[in-house]
């Protein structure tokens, strides 16, 4: 079987935020990087309405990713489901419940600004 190649970070992120979508995960926000840091160059912050959803959400975009690309992200939080965290190398997913997206406020850090939400 040949290696899949690994896709370019804008069509990883095409493909999560799809994912996301499909999933009807909330306020999906995607956040560039470049330029900003070397953790990644996208960031997206997204809203599930329950820790079950919050957990099914990174589950599930795991599982495609390593389907569509034959790579495994990185996860952490899934047993909890507050915030799951899913790195896939060049971009970066945060999956919350409302409350603790909320109270981190992770857009306002990486957007700065004045952004009234």
């Amino acid at each position: 079987m040949a290696a899949q190649t690994r896709p370019s970070s804008d069509e990883l992120l095409a493909f999560i935020l799809s994912s996301l979508d499909d999933d009807k995960a909330e306020d999906v926000v995607q956040i560039d990087l470049r330029g900003k840091t070397a953790i990644g160059d996208y960031m997206v912050v997204a809203t599930g309405r329950s820790t079950r959803q919050v957990s099914a959400l990174a589950i599930k975009l795991a599982d495609r990713i390593k389907q569509a690309y034959g790579f495994t992200c990185k996860t952490e939080g899934r047993d909890i489901g507050d915030w799951v965290l899913v790195d896939t190398g060049d971009v970066i997913v945060h999956v919350f419940r409302p409350e603790v997206r909320e109270f981190y406020q992770l857009e306002k850090m990486w957007l700065g600004g004045d952004s009234a939400v």
